[in-house]
């Protein structure tokens, strides 16, 4: 492929990514190594086909396993609650949840599903503390 095609690749995948998509950064990556093969081979480096893929596929692989991660939790991990420990949190309970069953409440301006692992009923009304939270499931206990 001529140096010229790997660009406009690059450029298609970061533009899909930073405009239309939010695909945790996976394209801006793809992008970033599709315009590294291009640039090689604007600047002279000739590569058999097979090389430029095989150059591609290695530059995409290390990006994703060395950066994303890292790169995507600083851009979005100013938004509110994003990887926030709830634990100690208080919550209100508005019906009865037995021991190792579970109810629906309202915390935060989102339903959660609370588990009371603790060894006592937790009545309608009453608070609970959150001991950790699994996902969307909040693990509770009688305050």
């Amino acid at each position: 492929m001529t140096w010229w095609g790997w660009m406009v690749i690059g450029a298609v995948l970061l533009g899909a990514e930073l405009v239309a998509i939010d695909l945790q950064f996976y394209l801006v990556f793809l992008g970033i190594s599709a315009a590294l093969v291009g640039l090689a081979g604007m600047l002279g480096l000739a590569m058999p086909e097979w090389a430029q893929w095989a150059a591609f596929a290695t530059l995409s692989l290390i990006s994703f396993f060395t950066f994303r991660k890292s790169l995507y939790e600083k851009i979005r991990g100013g938004a509110v609650g994003f990887r926030e420990n709830l634990s100690g949190d208080s919550i209100n309970i508005r019906e009865d949840i037995t021991v190792g069953s579970e109810s629906r409440v309202e915390f935060r301006g989102t339903k959660w599903t609370v588990r009371n692992i603790g060894n006592d009923t937790i009545s309608a009304g009453s608070r609970a503390r959150v001991v950790k939270a699994e996902g969307l499931t909040l693990h509770v206990k009688a305050e």
